[in-house]
């Protein structure tokens, strides 16, 4: 029988259908739990179980959402677990307590590790001791990028020989070319947006003040006094960001200059539309699939100096690298980018080879393939303790761990 993989995130779960796919092609019976609706997942024929939490929400409900966990992982009874985003990470562990073996993959740390307000201050902390305390029940924890790791491993937050570097989720490149394909020109792309021959600096991600995006407004007017025909086209959500998002007045000041379009399924279609990407963070991200779906679209990368954009973009290679929150650095490299062309194409296309050789689908779902399989062959085991193991799959008897939690 195949072994059945339940993989569990946030909102932006759907992203990860491709991978999801390639698992079911390789062997797994493949389950979803998700804060999404669950459409997406339903017209690829994968079985998806909604599970609701609040991404902005940092206080109370925890007892209650892990013992929704509990039975709705008794429910699918999984032989492995995959978790990713910060609260399935430490929600998942806790939850299971050794009944499956878990992988959790940290894509990133997120607000608390990025902010300086006096909240997330204080909340480094406890959240320091829940990965410490989720360590204990996790078989192995995935890092996509080589900062996370450490930190981890320097604050003794998992256990020896219990982190896997997997650089990113996977980008299906094939798809990502026939959704190109299948787009309308970019004449008309750009006709229909008013850009006509603009040089356009184009953004992509969540349009919030973590992203960025008051640095870039702030470096708009030096770049328009040197580069007057640069416009500015931002691509992503910014009502559903709470307290985080980027005013629409503040985007709003800079009109016609900038075109906001919202959240938009066609990213692949419009990154062609750009001479330049730009993703000034000040969020630590995992891998941003965006700088991948850049590169693959040969877009020259103007980025912070971030963990995660440094594993991506190679300064003066195939973009630039900028402190974050450093308006003047920004849009000095956009400038650079916008007043050389020839270059920029050059650090494009060396992006696209890059992406296609290190972050593939394929690859990263081989290197995950390999880890699942050797969890379930017993070689890799949650570090438990003593009184807490249980058995990680079916035993001789029958009975699947999950039975003896609804006892």
């Amino acid at each position: 029988m195949n072994p059945h993989l339940v993989c569990m995130g946030g909102e932006d779960h759907p992203l990860r259908i491709p991978f999801l796919l390639a698992l079911r092609e390789r062997g797994f019976q493949v389950t979803a739990v998700s804060s999404d609706d669950g459409a997406a997942f339903s017209s690829h024929a994968i079985p998806h179980r909604r599970f609701g939490f609040d991404r902005f929400e940092t206080g109370s409900g925890g007892w209650s959402a892990l013992r929704s966990v509990r039975r709705l992982m008794s429910e699918l009874r999984p032989d492995v677990i995959q978790s990713f985003d910060t609260k399935p990470n430490l929600l998942t562990p806790l939850a299971v307590r050794g009944r499956a073996p878990v992988i959790r993959t940290i894509n990133g740390l997120g607000w608390t590790f990025s902010s300086l307000e006096p909240r997330a201050l204080a909340l480094r902390p406890i959240f320091c001791g829940l990965q410490w305390l989720s360590s204990f029940w996790t078989a192995m924890t995935v890092f996509q990028n080589r900062d996370d790791q450490a930190f981890f491993e320097r604050y003794r937050l998992v256990a020896a020989g219990k982190a896997r570097l997997i650089a990113s989720s996977g980008i299906d490149v094939d798809a990502f070319a026939a959704a190109r394909h299948r787009a309308p020109s970019v004449t008309a792309m750009r006709n229909e947006l008013g850009l006509q021959s603009a040089e356009v600096v184009i953004f992509v991600g969540r349009l919030t003040r973590q992203k960025g995006i008051p640095t870039l407004l702030e470096a708009l007017p030096r770049i328009l006094s040197e580069r007057p025909h640069a416009r500015f086209v931002l691509v992503g959500p910014r009502e559903s960001e709470g307290p985080f998002a980027v005013r629409k007045a503040e985007i709003d000041r800079y009109a016609p200059y900038v075109v906001a379009l919202g959240p938009r399924r066609d990213v692949p279609a419009l990154l062609g539309l750009g001479d330049v990407f730009v993703f000034p963070t000040q969020y630590r991200e995992g891998i941003p699939r965006v700088l991948l779906e850049a590169g693959l679209a040969g877009l020259p990368i103007v980025a912070s100096r971030m963990p995660g954009c440094n594993d991506v973009v190679k300064d003066g290679w195939n973009g630039y690298l900028v402190p974050p929150g450093d308006a003047a650095a920004l849009s000095s490299r956009i400038i650079d980018i916008l007043s050389d062309p020839a270059r920029g194409r050059l650090m494009g296309a060396r992006s696209v080879g890059f992406v296609r050789e290190r972050f593939s689908l394929p690859w990263v779902v081989d290197q995950y393939c390999e880890l699942y399989e050797g969890v379930l062959s017993g070689g890799v085991r949650c570090h438990l303790p003593r009184s807490a193991s249980k058995p990680l799959i079916a035993t001789d008897t029958g009975r699947h761990p999950f039975d003896e939690a609804r006892q």
